[in-house]
């Protein structure tokens, strides 16, 4: 069963393919016919495209055609030159369905009539008679059973002993014939006459039929070459060529000899009964081995479509763009095509020649965080460009690329490194802090063509160095969409400054060039290419963000299982004053069916196909491209595999009868409609097109994901939508309880993006529950500074005598001998000396040392609090006594601080100042908060009691520090939204016991 589903499948994918109206059929069209070729041909009889073996080639005037063996059907069709198509590998990777079979032991007799002796006799013949033919079909189809014993594999054929049952009695085929006089034992020397005994039938005995099949791993499969051109059929049988189940029992090609001795048998029930071919009826009966294929065609040269739309790109450009289909015809320097090791992505063989010609561009596809995908071209258009060396009366950078943050800027830098541009670019990055004499410190060399910085450090440079940018030309937009999200009034501003020098006239006759690369559309990204981007050229290769471009309106309706057909009905249009076509999208043939008749009935312009259909395709398509005037609408109904055979890119309604599973799905089915998106380039002005979602209780599973592509949306989501969403979110928090509370929800109050973030963001008494101070003044002693606000250390007690007592008796243990474990485990405790100090660490991960002698173990400090690897040859054995003292890191925060200019992680000169100041210093903190083994301390100051004296002077206070690097702002609601956070997790935990209790 599961090798007939698999087989069906594989015909199911050809047919969706072949039948594909987008497919090139120069790809596909073979160059040439050779005899045992394998290709796949149209089966017009059955209206399928099938895998086959060229067993012949003709040709006339007129036309080619091939004689062909269907290998996993067992006819054998004449077909012409044009139904014929290469077989893609991936198609080829299941054995062939067909096996040869002759009937072993026996051969085949002839009546031979000699007219002038008037007499007859039965003599050996090299072919069957149809007499002997019309026998064993008559007894395939009286028989109720089917069984079969594998003997030996000569050339491309396997011979059989069959059994059949008729009647309830058990024959033997290859008996029966000889029994009948149709055929005659051999003997392995054949001599000139027959023996008596030859003439007779010796049964085999019964306990033959007992034997089983020999079982080998499902990844072994026999090898056969395809049949030698001018082979007859008739040296084989009147099997013909038979179709053979691949089962998981597979027949090891050791166990078979020439002798037979080691037999195999495979059985199977009958099946109905078939008038067409012995081959056919033993198709009903027989399962045996698929032989794996080893005729390969030679591979296609990649090729980049003319219509990016056929494979999901959407390109809007006022300027053609030709793109390129490799790295060697991409226009770019060859310097810089020496530097690259990789193949182009779609969006990039359409995007770097816009780019590289100084056009506005923006680039939206899933790689956009990649600078790679988009400096190549830009900086052969900068350093090939000869109007910048002689533009001397100005100066400053030539081209700016603004990053979302710290971490962008370093990652741009290396690879200008990488990519050995440094010399030629000069560049220079960029990062202020919001201190009001910074921006005039800096000093931008003259020979720098090249900025790199964020938004908000660019803002200050314009306030105190605007002469600098007189001579702008390219302004690089890398992750667009977090740059608008992050700083939309920086954004403005330095669009409005680039503007000004385009009109200013300063910038000569070089034209100004703007690149936008995301990975999602914005608004903001709108007003950009509206306003600043003239003669844009628009690449998308996301399609739900290409719908999100094309101004798509979404419209959801919620409904039952039970009312899908209704509500849908109800929400049609079948009278609409301009022309409409829409797409009806369902999840099985079944459905398309129902749907269709449900539609057909109400308007008579309706069309389906699904996975059954697929010879309807043309058809389908014709009637679909067919001008239609006002009033007329036009219905398709079809499903998700059939709609991207179809290449359907001028719909103006999709109905999302069947709820897509993700929005990658979703966007796909959207782009059907890519023809009439709004285009920026063109400022046309596109119909209105809609996208109707049916969402019903058995999308649950989906909603989540789908909801949040329609919140960017302007679409009015339904209350109760939304409710349900929320509450699969916090289900999906609650299953959490393995994870680790947020680190940026503990640090700054709220989390970067709580939807990708793998951590927890709810408070689980029993896992959050603290038993460190929450008030009061405690003294602490940071030993391992992880960020510039976050620390492991110490709380120093009145009474410090536990641990510094162990620290003591560790030194003197190991003073007099180091022991080396003897055993390393995951969990275990240890101890690792570090210069004088011995410090004890648990192992969280142990590899597989395999034949290592030495190797790296993963472990934490539990008294310092730090993560690291340790050599496997530095790790002590811990004795007991030292096991039993609590680990003593804790985590402190000190509140009230983040980074500025919106950055998530603290940029590491910031850490790195403050690790210098207070590691293993001891401060004074005041205890504001706690949860699980963290406590949250504002103030924490550095305390130094004057010699002789009760007075105690405050050195510094490590907020004020954090703060004065500039790299920092004030937090305040740091722990109002700490408290709200564990408030509404425990009233929403004792809200959802009360439901449950009551």
């Amino acid at each position: 069963t599961e090798t007939t589903k698999q087989y069906d499948n594989l015909l199911h994918q050809m047919n969706l393919f072949y039948h594909d109206v987008t497919q090139d059929l120069r790809r596909l069209q073979p160059t040439s016919l050779q005899e045992g070729e394998v290709c796949v041909v149209y089966w017009s009889a059955m209206k399928w495209w099938c895998r086959a073996v060229v067993e012949s080639v003709f040709m006339d005037l007129a036309s080619c055609q091939a004689h062909c063996l269907l290998v996993d059907h067992g006819e054998r069709l004449v077909v012409p030159s044009d139904r014929i198509r290469v077989a893609v590998p991936h198609f080829l990777e299941l054995p062939f369905w067909v096996r040869r079979f002759h009937l072993a032991g026996i051969k085949p007799m002839t009546l031979k009539v000699n007219v002038l002796e008037e007499n007859a006799k039965l003599i050996p013949s090299s072919q069957w008679d149809s007499s002997a033919t019309l026998y064993l079909h008559n007894l395939l189809q009286v028989s109720t059973r089917t069984d079969a014993v594998l003997l030996e594999s000569v050339s491309d054929s396997t011979s059989i002993e069959l059994y059949l049952t008729v009647g309830g009695i058990k024959i033997c085929v290859n008996d029966d014939l000889v029994a009948k006089k149709f055929a005659l034992y051999m003997r392995e020397a054949d001599g000139d006459g027959l023996d008596e005994l030859d003439q007779f039938p010796v049964m085999l005995s019964s306990n033959i039929l007992t034997q089983t099949v020999c079982t080998t791993s499902n990844k072994l499969a026999a090898q056969t070459q395809p049949r030698p051109a001018g082979d007859c059929v008739h040296q084989y049988s009147p099997l013909n060529s038979l179709r053979s189940k691949v089962t998981d029992e597979r027949l090891s090609p050791g166990s078979q000899s020439k002798k037979g001795s080691d037999t195999a048998a495979a059985e199977s029930d009958s099946s109905e009964d078939t008038d067409s071919s012995l081959a056919a009826a033993l198709t009903k009966n027989l399962i045996f081995v698929g032989f794996a294929l080893i005729v390969l065609p030679p591979d296609c040269p990649q090729v980049v479509p003319s219509d990016p739309r056929r494979s999901g790109i959407l390109v809007h450009s006022s300027i053609p763009v030709e793109p390129c289909s490799s790295l060697d015809d991409a226009p770019i320097t060859d310097m810089l095509r020496r530097k690259q090791h990789l193949t182009l992505s779609p969006a990039e063989c359409y995007s770097w020649p816009a780019v590289a010609r100084g056009c506005n561009t923006v680039i939206i596809s899933h790689n956009a965080d990649q600078p790679l995908s988009y400096l190549v071209p830009l900086l052969t258009h900068i350093l090939l460009n000869s109007i910048y060396a002689s533009r001397t009366s100005s100066t400053g950078p030539i081209a700016v690329l603004l990053c979302p943050g710290w971490e962008k800027i370093q990652a741009v830098y290396d690879l200008l490194e990488e990519m050995r541009v440094i010399q030629s670019l000069h560049p220079v990055t960029v990062l202020l802090g919001i201190g009001k004499d910074e921006p005039k410190a800096v000093r931008i060399p003259k020979n720098c063509l090249l900025l790199v910085t964020t938004p908000f450090s660019l803002v200050r440079l314009l306030s105190s160095h605007c002469f600098l940018f007189l001579r702008l030309y390219h302004l690089v937009l890398d992750e667009a969409d977090q740059l608008f999200t992050l700083a939309p009034d920086e954004m403005a501003t330095i669009l409005q400054h680039f503007q000004k020098i385009t009109l200013s006239g300063e910038k000569g006759s070089c034209s100004q060039q703007l690149v936008a690369v995301a990975k999602r559309w914005t608004s903001h990204m709108e007003s950009l290419v509206a306003n600043h981007m003239p003669h844009p050229c628009i690449v998308t290769t996301v399609l739900e963000e290409a719908a999100l471009y094309g101004n798509v309106q979404q419209n959801i309706l919620v409904t039952l299982e039970s009312s899908k057909i209704s509500v849908l009905l109800g929400a049609l249009d079948f009278n609409p004053d301009v022309a409409q076509k829409t797409l009806i999208i369902a999840s099985s043939a079944q459905e398309v069916e129902d749907v269709f008749k449900a539609v057909s009935n109400r308007i008579a312009f309706c069309l389906k196909t699904h996975e059954g259909l697929t010879h309807q395709f043309d058809f389908v398509v014709q009637q679909w491209r067919k001008v239609i005037g006002p009033r007329t609408h036009i219905i398709l109904v079809t499903t998700n595999e059939c709609l991207k055979c179809l290449g359907i890119r001028d719909a103006t309604c999709v109905v999302h009868y069947d709820f897509p599973t993700s929005p990658k799905v979703f966007g796909s089915r959207l782009f059907c409609m890519a023809d009439n998106f709004r285009n920026f380039s063109g400022r046309n002005c596109s119909p209105v097109i809609r996208s109707m979602l049916l969402i019903s209780e058995k999308n649950a599973r989906h909603v989540v994901g789908v909801l949040r592509y329609l919140g960017r949306t302007n679409a009015p989501l339904p209350p109760e939508l939304l409710s349900f969403a929320q509450s699969v979110q916090l289900v999906r928090e609650d299953q959490k309880t393995d994870r680790p509370l947020c680190s940026y929800l503990k640090s700054f109050g709220v989390c970067r993006d709580s939807s990708v973030c793998p951590d927890r963001h709810t408070f689980i008494s029993h896992l959050d529950q603290s038993v460190l101070p929450a008030t009061g003044v405690i003294e602490v002693v940071p030993l391992h500074i992880k960020t510039a606000s976050v620390f492991y250390g110490r709380i120093v007690q009145k009474e410090e005598g536990g641990f510094q007592s162990m620290e003591s008796e560790m030194t003197s243990y190991y003073a007099e001998k180091k022991s080396g474990a003897k055993e390393l485990l995951e969990g275990g405790l240890y101890a690792v000396q570090e210069n004088e100090l011995f410090h004890r660490v648990k192992l969280l991960s142990v590899p597989d040392r395999g034949d290592r002698l030495f190797f790296s173990v993963f472990a934490r400090f539990i008294d310092i609090g730090k993560e690291e690897e340790v050599k496997s040859h530095q790790i002590l054995q811990l004795p007991e006594q030292f096991h039993s003292l609590p680990d003593q890191a804790v985590e402190i925060i000190v509140c009230r601080v983040k980074p500025t200019d919106a950055e998530t992680n603290w940029h590491p000169k910031v850490t790195r100042a403050i690790s210098q100041k207070i590691r293993g210093l001891q401060h004074r903190a005041r205890a504001v908060f706690s949860l699980g083994n963290t406590v949250f301390v504002d103030p924490m100051v550095r305390v130094t009691q004057v010699p002789g004296m009760k007075t105690v002077i405050n050195e510094y206070n490590v907020q004020s520090e954090i703060l004065n690097t500039g790299m920092a702002v004030s937090n305040p609601e740091h722990l109002d939204l700490l408290r709200a956070f564990c408030q509404e997790s425990k009233t929403g935990s004792s809200k959802e016991a009360g439901q449950l209790s009551g």
